[in-house]
């Protein structure tokens, strides 16, 4: 691989965290913990490859908040309890041991929950039932059941328990946490015009379908306090209807970035399936140009930048600050090392490592990893 990425391996920071490079391992659903949520070896080798690899920051999978709505899926790992803190404290030790920050998204599954050790039922900004079926390849099967309404206690309710785990996240070592703010779930889902038909203080305008988003970002922020990392990802995509986009295209991103520019998070992170496509129709800015351009905040961008020349355009372009990958990570746990060096990277194989588990049987992939 004839490449010089330089700009892929410039220090960088996000708030007060000096991170080595650029390369940010993005976010992937894994459902590998114990069936209460508790994170296991499984998931601390998984971890730690990443960080071996070479990565200067890893994002979580998607990390359920409270022992009521929040889960999304079986066996999907928790920051709800004290066991979950516990669990996840040498996990998180290794990693940073490794050379890599650490950051827990928590999320919150809402109407796309299929999957709950502890409540049967779904909630949602409003009655909501997904379009599509649920992921088999994550232990559903069928239609997803209709979500009932949030009152406004549950949207305390729903405020605390992301507090909460955050503190849990200080309290077992991470960096940071990143609000899922994305692809369907919870907050996105007060964020969407087509599910949330709420008549109060969180619905109708779109800076009030904001606020739940703002609300949080600020509680948050108090409990961790200033020098911990707190980001949020953001999209327009759902797992359930990935063809959404915002109704009023530039016009709503000049609004959602820039009041989230106003807001206290070090980081916007952008879910895309194309980062270097036009968001919003033909001659558009990128989903990331949008962000970095109205909220003037750190982001990191994500979508198909597998390709390394592709991931250093969009940071020499000054779309982004920082690429985050995922399924080339799969592939891949030491990409920044191979580019960086100079070598091939391996296609990713959907069939063999989107199997949620499957990596579980590449135990012994960590001794051949490219380390630094």
């Amino acid at each position: 691989m004839a490449l010089n990425p330089d700009v892929l391996f410039e220090p960088g920071f996000i708030g007060k965290h000096k991170l080595k490079n650029r390369y940010i391992v993005g976010p992937m659903t894994r459902v590998s913990s114990e069936e209460d949520g508790t994170p296991n070896e499984r998931v601390h080798q998984y971890y730690k490859r990443f960080a071996l690899g070479g990565f200067s920051a890893v994002i979580t999978e998607g990390i359920y908040t409270d022992e009521k709505y929040s889960q999304a899926y079986e066996y999907q790992a928790g920051l709800a309890t004290d066991k979950h803190r516990e669990a996840w404290k040498p996990i998180v030790s290794d990693v940073q041991k490794h050379g890599a920050l650490f950051i827990a998204q928590l999320m919150h599954g809402g109407a796309q929950s299929q999957g709950n050790y502890y409540e049967d039922k779904n909630i949602a900004p409003s009655s909501f039932q997904p379009p599509r079926d649920m992921v088999p390849v994550y232990g559903g099967s069928g239609a997803f059941p209709v979500a009932e309404e949030l009152s406004k206690q549950g949207i305390k309710n729903v405020k605390q328990g992301f507090v909460q785990a955050a503190v849990y996240a200080k309290e077992a070592g991470f960096d940071g946490v990143e609000l899922h703010g994305a692809n369907g779930y919870l907050l996105d889902e007060f964020l969407s015009e087509s599910i949330n038909k709420r008549e109060d203080e969180y619905g109708g305008t779109l800076e009030n379908r904001l606020r739940l988003l703002t609300e949080l970002i600020q509680e948050v922020r108090d409990a961790v306090g200033k020098d911990m990392i707190v980001g949020i990802r953001i999209s327009q995509l759902k797992a359930t209807n990935p063809d959404y986009q915002w109704p009023g295209g530039e016009k709503d991103a000049e609004t959602i970035f820039t009041t989230l520019g106003k807001t206290d998070v070090d980081y916007i992170h952008i879910s895309d399936m194309d980062a270097v496509s036009p968001g919003f129709g033909d001659g558009t800015m990128t989903m990331s140009q949008a962000a970095k351009s109205f909220s003037k905040k750190t982001v990191i961008a994500c979508g198909s930048l597998s390709d390394p020349n592709q991931a250093a355009s969009v940071l020499e372009n000054g779309e982004a600050d920082f690429a985050a990958i995922a399924r080339q990570a799969l592939a891949n746990p030491d990409t920044p090392n191979r580019v960086r060096k100079g070598m091939s990277l391996d296609e990713f194989d959907k069939e063999l490592i989107m199997l949620p588990k499957a990596y579980v049987k590449d135990a012994e992939l960590a001794k051949e990893l490219v380390t630094e």
